[in-house]
């Protein structure tokens, strides 16, 4: 039983370190970062995406405008505007045209340095969240490479369980695991020092005496904690 119940020690040990592996924390601490730089890489990319359709929108509204002043001085130029009133109706146009021209050119300048601004940023958050994708990458190999070894342990020892538990009789196994599941993962424990090493309590007298007459394949129980008890040449009986 004690051979059984080592067994199932160094299995609870290893289920225990495969969920508590290191990158387990580290990996749920980088999937919000990489969730945060992600959001933050969405919103610099629409802003950028929302830049560039307004650098268009002034390109367009400016065309026009461009195109009127540009026809208005050939007009001039060509003296086709015999009529002084209209010459002089063409200039005006032709000044309100630059000043509508001045005034478009600056709001597109200010998109334009915004754009500049924001595809910076963007280019920053990309960098980032490609950062962070890479630890996170290397994060797995890591936490994969140690599960495939303790998965190789695990398996290994679930071999070994199998030809321990084999030479159990059928309702010790049983009445075994039961008391395992529901003492903290110890149904088995030595008898050591007059001891139990389950709950660490000692034996009283009259039931050291009982444990000391009773059949080599008797099974003991602890009166305390109701662990399988296992004697040993250690057990001071």
């Amino acid at each position: 039983m004690l051979d059984l119940q080592a067994v199932d020690t160094t299995i609870a040990q290893l289920q225990h370190r495969r969920a508590n592996l290191p990158e387990h924390a580290q990996l749920a601490k980088l999937a919000a970062d990489r969730s945060a730089a992600s959001e933050a890489l969405v919103e610099a990319e629409t802003k950028v995406s929302d830049l560039e359709l307004a650098q268009r929108q002034s390109e367009t509204d400016l065309e026009p405008v461009r195109q009127r002043r540009i026809r208005n001085q050939q007009r001039i130029d060509d003296g086709s505007v015999g009529d002084p009133k209209a010459l002089a109706g063409l200039v005006e146009e032709i000044q309100h045209l630059d000043r509508r021209i001045g005034d478009l050119e600056d709001a597109e300048l200010e998109v334009m340095e915004q754009l500049e601004t924001a595809v910076a940023t963007r280019d920053q958050r990309a960098a980032a969240s490609a950062e962070l994708e890479q630890k996170a990458a290397e994060v797995i190999a890591r936490r994969d490479q140690q599960v495939t070894g303790i998965d190789g342990e695990l398996s290994d020892q679930s071999t070994r369980r199998d030809a321990v538990a084999a030479d159990i009789p059928a309702q010790l196994l049983a009445s075994y695991d039961k008391l395992r599941a529901g003492h903290g993962g110890v149904g088995a424990a030595e008898l050591r020092n007059r001891r139990c090493t389950g709950c660490q309590l000692e034996v009283n007298a009259a039931d050291l005496r009982d444990f000391a007459a009773a059949a080599d394949d008797e099974v003991l129980r602890c009166e305390e904690c109701g662990r399988i008890l296992v004697r040993t040449v250690n057990s001071g009986l």
